[in-house]
């Protein structure tokens, strides 16, 4: 029986003149699409060989409980990691709730009272805002007398030398260089940009720290920011590393110093690597380290698709539908909390897992305004399966990502315009 592919979307609730106008995009894409496989197969690779050198073999799979002393799963995959970023060590531990977390562990072990906080690329994302105290929180950098300071970007995106090495002084310890955009709308950086700015602030004070927030970043380029001078290289397990299977964890790879400050601080001085059971999830970091090549590909695909989608319906998207991609988030500037709504709530409708529920802003824990989420994930808040969400305030822009495979990203752009149509949001431009 022949398989008619438009009649398939139109029993989703996909109106025909969305789904043309889809596919009138999607045939603009391909020679993007095998770029992109390209690099996967380069990072596919790249994985395997760190893999084979290190010896993964079945009992690494297994996992151990309590003290997790000697946990030959839990080592070796830390020395993957540290083979893949190509760094001296690294800390990869499900007692890592979240990126969030893994960048609080990596300033807060690596800092100490006096010390200043620099970050050259402007405001960190918003859930780093209480960790350093720019908001008031508990525990705060702030309240153990470490300060901290920025310097914007410049309008066009670019880093602001001057203003930069005017910054940096002989209390400036570490730098934090936040790769992807956050709630923003500035472009990414990609790992070329990266690598020149820590050679300028290197230049300048060889001794300083550069972290890197690599979130949404990892295996989208076939170089990652430890290649280009990074000290710490700070990530998600339910982002992009984790493959849509690892169900929590986070990483810090590293220079051997700043990876067993972290892990000091994430046990207990005197305990540091030697501690911390892998209960059972070894398996899911393993493989799903295996399969983030090619999920990540897949997510990238949707983004393209999603900045060509809303780019042709005149809709400001960052980046644009033609810019290279250094992450896999998808910024579009819907102007209105009714687009923001309507964009999370055709998400939602595209999930596998609570494609029912209806998205609702809510004032959640570590902004600043209410903020609406949409993702039906098998791993709650997993930002690498297909996903949405955005701040209720001023451009009102939403913040698409992730896909485990692109037909899934697909399905939940066509459900955003389907959405966004329904509610005389978006006129779906006819295609002859």
């Amino acid at each position: 029986m022949e398989m008619n592919i438009s009649e398939m979307y139109q029993t989703m609730g996909i109106d025909s003149d969305v789904y043309t106008f889809g596919e009138k995009i999607l045939s603009k894409l391909e020679e993007r699409f095998k770029e992109i496989d390209k690099n996967a197969e380069y990072n596919q690779w790249k994985v395997i060989r760190a893999m084979q050198e290190n010896r993964v073999s079945e009992a690494c799979l297994l996992g151990t409980t309590g003290y997790g002393y000697n946990d030959i799963g839990r080592d070796t995959l830390e020395k993957v990691y540290a083979s893949i970023f190509k760094t001296e060590d690294a800390l990869v531990r499900p007692q890592i709730t979240c990126g969030t977390h893994a960048l609080a562990l990596a300033l807060m072990s690596n800092l100490r009272p006096g010390d200043e906080l620099l970050s050259p690329v402007g405001k960190p994302y918003d859930t780093l805002e209480e960790v350093i105290g720019i908001r008031e929180s508990k525990g705060s950098l702030r309240e153990y007398g470490i300060t901290y300071r920025q310097v914007d970007l410049l309008p066009d995106g670019a880093f602001d030398y001057e203003n930069i090495k005017k910054a940096i002084h002989d209390k400036t310890k570490l730098v934090t260089i936040q790769r992807s955009k956050g709630y923003q709308t500035r472009p990414t950086l990609s790992v070329k940009r990266i690598g020149e700015l820590i050679a300028f602030i290197k230049d300048i004070k060889p001794d300083v720290i550069c972290m890197v927030d690599n979130c949404y970043g990892e295996f989208v380029e076939i170089i990652e920011p430890s290649e280009v001078g990074a000290d710490m290289v700070v990530g998600s397990l339910i982002k992009n590393p984790g493959g849509g299977l690892a169900p929590i964890g986070g990483y810090i790879t590293g220079t051997k110093e700043c990876v067993e400050n972290a892990a000091f601080r994430l046990t207990s001085p005197g305990l540091g690597k030697e501690v911390g059971a892998s209960l059972g999830v070894m398996s899911s970091f393993y493989e799903g380290l295996f399969l983030s090549p090619t999920v990540t590909a897949a997510a990238l695909k949707g983004a393209i698709f999603a900045a060509n989608v809303y780019e042709a319906l005149g809709f400001p998207v960052v980046p644009n539908s033609t810019e290279s991609r250094h992450d896999i988030i998808q910024a579009v500037t819907l102007g209105t909390p009714e687009g923001v709504i309507a964009f999370c709530k055709g998400i939602q409708a595209a999930a596998s897992v609570d494609s029912y529920v209806s998205p609702e802003p809510w004032a959640m824990p570590g902004y600043d305004s209410d903020v609406i989420m949409a993702a039906g994930a098998f791993v709650s808040g997993s930002s690498i399966e297909l996903s949405a969400d955005g701040p209720i305030k001023p451009p009102y822009a939403v913040y698409f990502q992730g896909g485990l495979t692109f037909p899934h990203a697909k399905l939940g752009i066509l459900k955003t315009m389907q959405a966004m149509k329904e509610q005389k949001l978006i006129e779906i431009p006819c295609i002859h």
